[in-house]
């Protein structure tokens, strides 16, 4: 009976913080709303967890919602926690980079972020 007390206590203990597990973005390149003189030529977001790569995407788009990414985002085959997309030669403006991640604990988590490129002067 003891022990039943013991589990039942562990999981009201251990339980809450399973359920709060999921991939963060731990950093970006771009950063979040950087003003970039030159151009990137991809986006990288790398995650606390690793990331399951058929459920994991992500798309740059520009002010007008127009998608301008190369479509070939991927998880890296190095670095299982970084999700990668290429651009081609960016305009002046502003983009937007959303994601959707599948961390492998089953937990998805959705957002975006946004970045400048400033006019060459």
């Amino acid at each position: 009976m003891r022990w039943r007390r013991l589990a039942l206590l562990a999981a009201v203990l251990l339980g809450p913080a399973e359920s709060l597990a999921h991939a963060v973005l731990v950093k970006s390149v771009p950063a979040q709303s950087a003003a970039l003189v030159e151009p990137p030529s991809r986006v990288d977001l790398w995650f606390n967890e690793r990331l399951e790569p058929a459920y994991s995407k992500a798309s740059v788009t520009n002010e007008a919602g127009a998608q301008v990414d190369l479509r070939d985002a991927a998880v890296s085959a190095d670095d299982p926690r970084r999700l990668a997309v290429s651009l081609p030669v960016l305009s002046p403006g502003r983009y937007t980079v959303s994601f959707r991640v599948l961390s492998v604990d089953g937990h998805v988590v959705e957002s975006k972020l946004s970045f400048t490129v400033k006019a060459r002067r």
